[in-house]
C-alpha cells in the first residue's frame, strides 16, 4: 500500500528494496548531512568532531556526513556516540575526550534528538567549557526552544538547520476558530480542549465544566507546529495522484469504474511519484526516483539580539540543487531551488531552463548545446544488401530472356504450341517485371521510383498468378465436366478467352494500384535508424504495402486450391502438378516473408532486401517449375518435340481407359464412364448402330478437342482419332487440324 510521510527523514527509508511503496514530502537525512558539510566548507572548518546518538537517526546521519565530507575535503578528528540511557557522566566523558589538549578540532557536528542535545549543553555548562566548542546541530534540534531553555547563554553561536517551512495563515484561521460544537468529528479534540483550558467537558472530577465559549485565540503563546505545511502537502499529493488516476481511467466517474477493481499498489504508486504541484507554502512539491522530497533547509544561528534577548536568527538557506549536467534543464521550484531534468533524446538545451526538440532530420550534438544534421543512408550499390539480391535478380532476368528466346525460336513446335503459348508469354512478362521491380526496391528512393515500386510490385506478380489461375481453372473445368457436357467444348477455353480473363484479373490490380497512388501521393521520407542516421525510404506504411499485395495473395490461394484439385489428372497432362508445386512453394516463401518483414524491427535494409528476395524467389519458382521441363525437351530431347503419327490412349477422369474396336479401327480411347454409356447403348439395342457410332464420335471428338489444348510432360499433342466407318462424317483436312491446334493449343 503506497504511503506518504510528512515527517520521516530516516536514510533507511530511501532503500526501495525494503520500502518500495514509501514516499515523503520531506528530504532524507542525507541532504542535511550534505548541508552540514557545505556549512563547514563555507566557514573554512576543515577539521571537525562528530557526535551522534546511538540509533538509526544519529549513527546513519553521521555516516552520511562522513561520506559527503570525504568527497568535499572535510576531515574529522574524533567521533563520539551518546549511548542509550546515557548518564550525566557519559556526556561529560564525551566532552572531555573531544576537548582534549591534543585535539585541535573545536567544532562538533551533532546528530541527536532534542533531549540528548539539551543534556549535552547542560554538561558543557557544568564543566564550564561552553566557549570551547561550537556546535552544528541537525534538524532534530532545529529551531526548538526545549534544547536551550534555561541555558540560553551557553547555546549562543550554535548553528542549526531545519527543513524549509512556512507558517500557513489559512490553517491558523481554521484552527483558532475550532470549538467543541463545530469540531465533533475529531474524537481527540475534547481531550485537547480539556488540557488547554483546564476544564472538564462532562463536568466530572475536581475540574470546572467547560462552557464551550472558550476560544483558542485567547491562548497565550500559541505557535503553529512547523510540520503543518508538510501535512497539508502530503494530503494534497495523495489527492493529486487520485485525481490523475481517475482522469486517465475513469472519465465517467469512479462509481462505475472497473479499473478500480483491479488497481494495484504499484500502479497507484506510479501516479504518486509523478505528481507535481505548487505546495501550500509556495514551493513545488514533487518526488524523485526514491520517493524523496526536495532538499531545502533554512540555516539558523542561536544569537543574543540587540535588546538582550535570545533567538534563532535565520542566516542562510541550503538547497540540493547542484549545477546541472550537460543535457539537463533546471526545473525551478523557487528562486534558489531547482531539480535537474534530463532533456529527451531528441532535445537540446536551449537555455538553462528550456529543452528544445531538434527537427526531424537532426539530432542533439554531444554536449546538447545544439542540433547536428543526421547523415542520410540508404542501400548502397556496393553493399552486400544490394549486391546479393541484384545478382540473383540479374541471373533471373537472363534466364527469363533465354526462355523467351527459346519460345520464340520454337514457336511452331508441338511442345510450345501445346503449352498454351499466349498465357506462357504473359507468365514470362510477369516474371521479367518481377525481377525488374526487385531492382527498383533496392535503388535509392525517389518519388518516381516510389510510384513505380507501388504499381510494379503488385502488377508484376499479378501477371504471374492471374495467368496461373487462368491455366488451372481451365484444366479443372475440362477434366471435371459431366457426360452430357462432353458433347460440347467447355466455354471460355480458347486462347482469346484465356487472354481476356487474364487481362481482367490484372486490370483489377492495376486499378487498385492507381487508386492508391491517387489517394496517397508517392514520395520519400526520412526515418530514424539506430538514432544516429536517417534512412531514406518510400513513404508507405507496412500495412498499406501488405494491402496492395492482398489481391495477389488472394490469387495465390485460388491457384493453390485449383492446383490441389487437379493434382490427380492423367500422367500425360500433368502440368497441373508443376503448377501445384509452384503454388505450394510460393505460399511457403510469402509466409516466411511476412514473418521476416514484420520482425525486422523497422530495419529498412532487412525490409527492402527481404521484399526484393521474396519477389525474386517467387518469380524464380514459377520460371523453373513451369518452363524448365519444356525448355529441356526442346533443347535436349528434340525427338519428342515432333507430331506423333501413331495413336495412343486417351485418359479418363477416373484414371482408367477403355479401348474400343469398331469397324476395323482400333486405338481410340475415351473416358471410361462415357465408354460405359456407349456400351449400354449398344447392349440395350434401343438405338441403331449408326446412332451409337455418331454419339460415340461426338463425345470422343469433343473431349479430344478440349484435351488437345493442354500441355503434357512429354510435349506431345493429342493424337488424331483413327478413321471411323463410312457412316461417320470425314475428319477435317490436316491443314485445318493444325490451324485448330495452333488456335486452341
Amino acid at each position: 500500500i503506497p504511503q506518504i510521510s510528512y515527517a520521516s527523514t530516516s536514510i533507511d527509508l530511501s532503500d526501495k528494496g525494503r520500502f518500495e511503496y514509501f514516499s515523503r514530502v520531506v528530504p532524507p537525512d542525507t541532504y542535511q548531512a550534505q548541508a552540514m558539510v557545505d556549512i563547514a566548507k563555507e566557514l573554512s572548518w576543515n577539521y571537525v568532531n562528530t557526535i551522534a546518538e546511538a540509533g538509526t537517526y544519529g549513527e546513519k546521519g553521521i555516516e552520511a556526513f562522513k561520506e559527503a565530507a570525504v568527497k568535499s575535503g572535510v576531515c574529522w578528528a574524533k567521533s563520539k556516540i551518546i549511548p542509550r540511557n546515557a548518564e550525566d557522566k557519559d556526556y561529560e566523558d564525551i566532552i572531555h575526550d573531544l576537548l582534549d589538549s591534543t585535539n585541535s578540532a573545536k567544532v562538533g557536528v551533532m546528530f541527536a534528538n532534542e533531549d540528548n542535545s539539551r543534556r549535552f549543553i547542560k554538561a558543557l555548562v557544568r564543566l564550564n567549557r561552553t566557549q570551547e566548542l561550537t556546535l552544528v546541530a541537525s534538524d532534530s534540534w532545529g529551531a526548538k526552544i526545549h534544547p536551550v531553555y534555561g541555558q540560553e547563554a551557553a547555546a549562543v553561536g550554535t548553528i542549526t538547520i531545519l527543513s524549509k517551512r512556512k507558517d500557513i495563515e489559512e490553517f491558523d484561521d481554521y484552527f483558532l476558530n475550532l470549538t467543541l460544537n463545530n469540531n465533533r468529528r475529531n474524537p481527540w479534540f475534547p481531550e485537547f480542549w480539556e488540557a488547554t483550558f483546564n476544564c472538564s467537558v462532562h463536568g466530572k472530577g475536581p475540574l470546572k465544566k467547560c462552557t464551550g465559549n472558550e476560544s483558542l485565540r485567547s491562548v497565550v503563546g500559541y505557535k503553529q507546529e512547523g510540520l503543518v505545511q508538510f501535512v497539508i502537502d502530503s494530503v494534497f499529493a495523495l489527492a493529486h495522484a487520485v485525481h490523475d488516476m481517475l482522469s486517465a481511467h475513469c472519465p465517467n466517474g469512479f462509481e462505475r469504474c472497473p479499473y478500480l477493481r483491479r488497481l494495484t499498489g504499484e500502479e497507484f504508486l506510479s501516479y504518486i511519484r509523478n505528481v507535481s504541484f505548487e505546495g501550500i507554502g509556495g514551493d513545488d512539491v514533487m518526488f524523485n526516483a526514491n520517493g524523496d522530497g526536495q532538499g531545502r533547509y533554512d540555516i539558523y544561528q542561536y544569537q543574543r539580539t540587540a535588546e538582550g534577548k535570545f533567538a534563532y536568527t535565520r542566516v542562510g538557506e541550503w538547497t540540493d540543487s547542484q549545477p546541472c549536467k550537460f543535457g539537463e534543464s533546471r526545473r525551478r521550484s523557487s528562486q534558489c531551488c531547482w531539480m535537474c531534468v534530463p532533456c529527451k533524446d531528441d532535445e537540446y538545451l536551449k537555455n538553462e531552463e528550456t529543452c528544445e526538440p531538434c527537427d526531424a532530420q537532426s539530432k542533439p550534438n554531444s554536449n546538447r548545446t545544439g542540433c547536428t544534421r543526421l547523415p542520410v543512408i540508404y542501400i548502397e550499390p556496393g553493399s552486400l544488401w544490394f549486391l546479393l539480391p541484384a545478382a540473383f535478380c540479374t541471373f533471373g532476368m537472363i534466364l527469363t530472356t533465354f526462355v523467351l528466346v527459346i519460345f520464340i525460336r520454337y514457336n511452331r513446335t508441338p511442345v510450345i504450341m501445346a503449352s498454351g503459348r499466349e498465357l506462357c508469354y504473359l507468365l514470362l512478362l510477369g516474371i521479367f517485371l518481377s525481377y525488374t521491380t526487385a531492382f527498383v526496391i533496392l535503388i535509392r528512393p525517389s518519388p518516381v521510383l516510389c510510384a513505380i515500386r507501388r504499381l510494379g510490385l503488385g502488377v508484376s506478380l499479378c501477371f504471374i498468378y492471374a495467368a496461373l489461375l487462368t491455366k488451372t481453372n481451365r484444366i479443372y473445368r475440362i477434366f471435371n465436366v459431366g457426360i452430357k457436357a462432353m458433347v460440347k467444348r467447355p466455354s471460355y477455353t480458347s486462347p482469346r478467352s484465356q487472354i481476356l480473363i487474364c487481362s481482367c484479373l490484372v486490370s483489377v490490380q492495376g486499378v487498385g494500384g492507381l487508386t492508391w497512388l491517387g489517394f496517397e501521393k508517392p514520395d520519400t521520407e526520412y526515418r530514424f535508424h539506430q538514432k544516429d542516421f536517417l534512412a531514406l525510404e518510400c513513404r508507405a506504411s507496412q500495412v498499406a504495402t501488405l494491402i496492395s499485395l492482398f489481391y495477389n495473395m488472394f490469387l495465390i490461394v485460388l491457384c493453390t486450391v485449383y492446383a490441389f484439385k487437379t493434382r490427380k489428372i492423367p500422367q500425360n497432362f500433368n502440368e497441373a502438378k508443376y503448377i501445384a508445386f509452384t503454388m505450394y512453394s510460393t505460399c511457403i516463401v510469402w509466409s516466411a516473408f511476412i514473418t521476416i518483414y514484420f520482425g525486422a524491427n523497422h530495419d529498412f535494409r532487412i525490409e527492402a532486401t527481404s521484399l526484393c528476395m521474396c519477389v525474386g524467389i517467387s518469380a524464380t519458382v514459377s520460371l523453373f517449375c513451369l518452363f524448365a521441363p519444356k525448355v529441356y525437351i526442346v533443347i535436349f530431347q528434340p525427338h519428342k518435340n515432333v507430331r506423333q503419327a501413331t495413336s495412343s490412349s486417351l485418359p479418363s477422369t477416373t484414371g482408367k481407359t477403355t479401348r474400343t474396336y469398331y469397324g476395323g479401327s482400333s486405338g481410340l480411347t475415351y473416358p471410361a464412364q462415357n465408354g460405359s454409356a456407349l456400351r449400354q447403348c449398344e447392349e440395350a439395342g434401343s438405338l441403331r448402330a449408326g446412332e451409337c457410332t455418331d454419339n460415340r464420335v461426338e463425345v470422343v471428338n469433343a473431349f479430344s478437342d478440349s484435351l488437345e489444348d493442354l500441355s503434357c510432360d512429354e510435349g506431345m499433342e493429342i493424337p488424331e482419332p483413327p478413321p471411323l466407318p463410312p457412316l461417320l462424317p470425314p475428319p477435317p483436312p490436316p491443314e485445318e487440324q493444325e490451324e485448330s491446334q495452333d488456335q486452341f493449343g
